[in-house]
């Protein structure tokens, strides 16, 4: 029989990912791969030219920068480790490796619900209260509001992490996935975790679902005052504007949803692995593009950066 024990720092995991399917792996690598630089490229090209473009400098992609910035750190807390592990046959992480990533993403997932949220709040201002717009996203205010989305998802992660982290393991140090991440981390106990479960279902409702009904709420506000706009112009703004940002709503927060709001199973754990693979490497490689195609401002600081406009 395995004895129940407490992991320590000499500890390892062995993350399995994907090695029920072999033959997938070469594949997998060389498609994340891609997807990883996608990731890279397209978030750094946006958190450049938003530095760069006086023009850019407003709250709307200050924000965006920020989500940028949050989707580097987070595909890079897991995704480097997966390509290691996709490569070789080697597919340990240290228990340190593997506490420090659970941490990470789930600071950086949570502090992207809170961002999105305060991106929504951003874009009902800019419609819903556009006399006003300048007073109530006052660039200090914008500083305030990115800063909260920060610690409040590095604060909740500290929680959630430490009552992870006291959880009792059995012998087995094989975790069924290809991050560290809750569900499979308790999966390796062999005690009750019932109360880790719930004290999960609570937060992911709280950082997913509230931050969810905030986002509706404010496009509904949006939605309203939409259909009293006169102006063609005005409404094809509003609808790019706010359309990118509800699609990467959906990306984000639908498989998020999937994953933290029903309790672990072991018979879903292999469609788990694909809708987190789906979020975690897809959906930031996907953002960028989101926002920049067929964005004027971007289009407009690109033509300003490479000399073309005043050529043209």
């Amino acid at each position: 029989m395995m004895k129940e024990k407490n992991a320590s720092s000499e500890d390892y995991f062995i993350l399995l990912g994907f090695s029920n399917w072999p033959h997938l792996e070469l594949v997998l690598f060389v498609v994340i791969l891609m997807f990883y630089l996608i990731t890279l490229i397209g978030n750094l090209f946006i958190i450049i030219l938003s530095y760069l473009d006086s023009h850019l400098h407003t709250p709307m992609y200050f924000f965006l920068s920020n989500l940028s910035f949050l989707d580097l750190c987070y595909t890079t807390s897991s995704i480097p480790q997966l390509l290691v592990n996709l490569w070789g046959p080697e597919k340990n992480i240290s228990y340190v490796g593997c506490m420090i990533q659970l941490y990470f993403v789930l600071a950086l997932g949570t502090a992207e619900c809170m961002l999105l949220v305060v991106m929504s709040y951003d874009r009902y201002a800019a419609v819903c209260r556009p006399l006003h717009y300048t007073v109530l996203m006052h660039p200090r205010f914008c500083h305030l509001l990115a800063v909260a989305s920060w610690v409040g998802g590095f604060t909740t992660s500290a929680l959630h992490s430490s009552f992870t982290s006291w959880v009792p393991l059995c012998g087995h140090c094989q975790v069924d996935h290809f991050f560290c991440e809750v569900p499979a981390l308790l999966r390796l106990s062999c005690v009750d975790t019932r109360a880790n479960e719930l004290t999960l279902m609570v937060l992911s409702s709280i950082f997913v679902i509230i931050p969810l009904i905030l986002i509706l709420s404010s496009y509904g506000a949006i939605a309203h005052a939409v259909l009293r706009m006169q102006s063609t112009a005005g409404l094809q703004k509003v609808f790019g504007s706010c359309g990118a940002h509800l699609l990467v709503v959906s990306l984000f927060f639908i498989p998020v949803m999937c994953i933290y709001l029903q309790p672990p199973t072991r018979g879903s754990q292999d469609q788990g692995k694909f809708i987190a693979l789906f979020y975690t490497v897809v959906t930031p490689s996907l953002n960028p593009l989101i926002y920049t195609l067929r964005n004027k401002d971007i289009k407009g600081a690109v033509k300003r950066l490479m000399g073309w406009e005043r050529e043209m």
